[in-house]
């Protein structure tokens, strides 16, 4: 897979109008683009099908959690909007992600439609050890990751969403092959933080295994968002690690 290819572009906008400028402008650099909960409420279901419908891949990123009958009907209704990637909460648990894994492989292949990779989200790049234990988790960051890693695996899931300082961590953990790694928390050279937590640089991404980087207001609030986002496939081209796919 071409570098830039690994790049998705998180659509982090207030409306359809915003959101489809960017894509636009980044059309033929992006890989794919992120749609979370803001711009999905905001423009609901109908602007999704538009992307996808004219050729863009969209990773929907609405974080699923709830009991396993509820999170595996949404999980349908994404694969029939065509996304190319869906994902839910890890901490859901076992059977909350199976059965979600089951109904979306039944029912892609019942329609006759592509099945999207369902990933399952490990802990978020704004959660740091403090917040862990605010909500009663007595582990660490790196060991969450790996338990609910190796959960996600257990219970079908194509892949998972972890911070760049953990992909080590589940790679060395899980050994489905093909099992993909989603990365936020992704921070070109000299940018700012934010809210994010736990970063590294593109660079630094790839070399360490991700298949995808997720990068958001580096790119949509630079001056020109498509030369910022060819700088960040530039420094994924620093990685000595070989492209995939």
């Amino acid at each position: 897979m071409k570098r830039k290819n690994k790049l998705i572009v998180a659509l982090d906008v207030k409306t359809a109008a915003e959101a489809q400028r960017l894509i636009d402008m980044l059309r033929g650099i992006a890989g794919m683009f992120k749609i979370g909960s803001q711009l999905f409420t905001a423009t609901g279901p109908e602007f999704v099908r538009n992307i996808v419908d004219s050729g863009e891949r969209v990773f929907l990123d609405l974080k699923f959690h709830d009991i396993p009958n509820t999170v595996a009907a949404a999980g349908v209704e994404a694969a029939r909007l065509g996304v190319a990637i869906f994902n839910v909460h890890a901490a859901g648990g076992m059977e909350m992600m199976r059965r979600t894994a089951e109904a979306v492989a039944e029912s892609t292949q019942a329609e006759g439609i592509l099945k999207p990779s369902v990933i399952g989200v490990t802990v978020l790049t704004s959660t740091d050890q403090t917040t862990l234990a605010e909500v009663g988790w007595s582990l660490n960051p790196e060991s969450l990751v790996q338990r609910l890693a190796l959960l996600a695996e257990s219970a079908g899931l194509d892949g998972v969403v972890a911070s760049p300082r953990e992909i080590g961590i589940v790679r060395s953990a899980v050994e489905k092959p093909g099992f993909i790694v989603v990365t936020p928390g992704v921070r070109p050279q000299g940018a700012d933080l934010g809210d994010q937590s736990r970063v590294t640089t593109p660079a630094e991404a790839v070399a360490a295994g991700a298949d995808y980087l997720v990068v958001g207001r580096p790119i949509i609030d630079a001056p020109d968002p498509a030369k910022a986002a060819w700088q960040i496939v530039e420094e994924m081209e620093t990685s000595s690690t070989n492209a995939i796919g």
